[in-house]
């Protein structure tokens, strides 16, 4: 069977990255596990480059021995070609990729003086590098004798977002003109196109957007095969938090990752501690979250207490919201009938809208935005404020076509040039206020 390639919007970041005339940083992606890093990073060294390395330190072990000794850059290289047979290093059109680095602290150290050498590209990629190395608890993982401060430059891949899943599902890039179209003039989306993009979002929010089950689906057209993917990532993810995280944290963390499906089924305002465990404060799970965030595997959402620039300097990183980093693997979590359920169209209750809350702050996320959210009183809330074009941006997210109270309190009181509304409908535009159905959060 041929592989699905899947078409992926930070392959441009890498051409960008590449067309740097005189490079000082080598590159390190981040991510959650799974999410396609190796197979991004390959895809491209093979494309661009007229020579391609790849070392994997946990499959090639025994090659940690180039980065064991001096890290002189005409050594380095000496000891690659000594030790891997067949490679060619053609100064200026190679890519080095250091693939799983954290398990060799060596190779970390040696990003400065392969960047400051410049004669190869280097790209470095590892898993759960979110974490210090001090939290994390594998034996394998080695601490750098010297950190590259200064010479890393970083990008962050996430599960495919809806534009990537149209690509992927065979929808034209004329096809999508056409909707970024409607998006620019508010023009009403005919019915029948509007019926296809929102049941294609529905599938998109079961499927998600992990690469393997992308491809799979695609492939297949099988939900249960996807539902299979998905539950053993899920499992995997459980397995990564037990070999990773530090003693007492392993079951904290994953009690609170455990929880996350129940909070957004109830739609909470916040993460509360007492669900994982009752009576329980911040001061015993207040790590275990923070552990969740910087391993990629959540989405934070901090409350903030004025809704102005910058976002980050009224947050309050005590009080938040955690999505998955991908909704597909949230709706494994809840089960196939209702993903039956939300596929038909027959979900109803907080579920439905802590669902597509995760959606949108899925492709928020992708879209590069760090995520707050806004809770003047108790009766008001605006689920997501992002920071464009210079100033903060509500955005509250809808699961059906209900009234907006607090987005429209919110222009009222604050006066935003521009405020979205996300429903299961269609375009709409009353003063500042633009409504649009979900499917068009990707294209923003």
């Amino acid at each position: 069977m041929a592989e699905i390639e899947l078409k992926r919007k930070q392959y441009e970041k890498l051409l960008g990255w590449k067309k740097i005339v005189k490079k000082t940083d080598a590159l390190m992606v981040l991510g959650a596990r799974q999410v396609g890093k190796t197979y991004l990073i390959r895809a491209f060294g093979k494309r661009e480059y007229k020579s391609f390395i790849q070392i994997n330190f946990i499959k090639q072990g025994s090659l940690k021995s180039i980065f064991e000794a001096d890290l002189e850059p005409d050594e380095i290289y000496k000891r690659m070609t000594a030790n891997i047979d067949g490679i060619q290093i053609i100064p200026h059109q190679t890519l080095v990729f250091l693939d799983e680095i954290q398990v060799c602290g060596g190779a970390r150290t040696a990003l400065k003086f392969l960047a400051e050498d410049g004669r190869c590209d280097i790209i470095a990629s590892g898993s759960l590098l979110g974490l210090a190395y001090g939290e994390d608890d594998d034996p394998e993982v080695e601490v750098p004798p010297s950190n590259p401060t200064g010479y890393e430059d970083f990008l962050t891949l996430y599960p495919l977002d809806f534009e990537e899943f149209l690509w992927a599902n065979g929808i034209s890039e004329e096809q999508i003109t056409l909707l970024k179209e409607h998006l620019q003039s508010l023009a009403p989306i005919p019915m029948e196109a509007r019926e296809k993009y929102e049941e294609l979002f529905r599938e998109y929010m079961v499927i998600g957007g992990m690469p393997e089950v992308v491809a799979n689906y695609v492939e297949n057209k099988n939900f249960s095969e996807v539902d299979r993917i998905q539950r053993r990532i899920n499992t995997d993810y459980r397995f990564d938090i037990a070999k990773h995280a530090k003693g007492a944290e392993k079951t904290k963390v994953r009690s609170c990752y455990d929880a996350i499906p129940r909070q957004l089924a109830k739609e909470l305002k916040k993460f509360q501690y007492s669900t994982v465990e009752k009576n329980q404060t911040s001061k015993k799970y207040g790590g275990s979250a923070k552990w969740l965030i910087d391993s990629c595997l959540i989405n934070p959402c901090y409350r903030v207490s004025d809704p102005s620039l910058p976002l980050l300097g009224h947050s309050d990183d005590s009080q938040f919201k955690l999505y998955f980093h991908d909704t597909g693997l949230l709706m494994a979590e809840y089960g196939f009938e209702t993903k039956r359920a939300l596929l038909s169209k027959k979900l109803s209750g907080d579920v439905k809208g802590g669902i597509y809350e995760n959606a949108v702050a899925q492709i928020l996320m992708a879209k590069g935005h760090k995520l707050y959210y806004y809770r003047p009183s108790e009766t008001q809330e605006i689920e997501f404020l992002i920071e464009a074009d210079g100033e903060v941006v509500p955005i509250e997210v809808k699961s059906s076509n209900s009234s907006t109270t607090s987005l429209n309190a919110y222009i009222q009181d604050k006066k935003p040039s521009i405020a979205y509304k996300f429903i299961d409908g269609g375009i709409g535009k009353v003063d500042c206020k633009l409504t649009l159905p979900h499917f068009l959060a990707a294209l923003l």
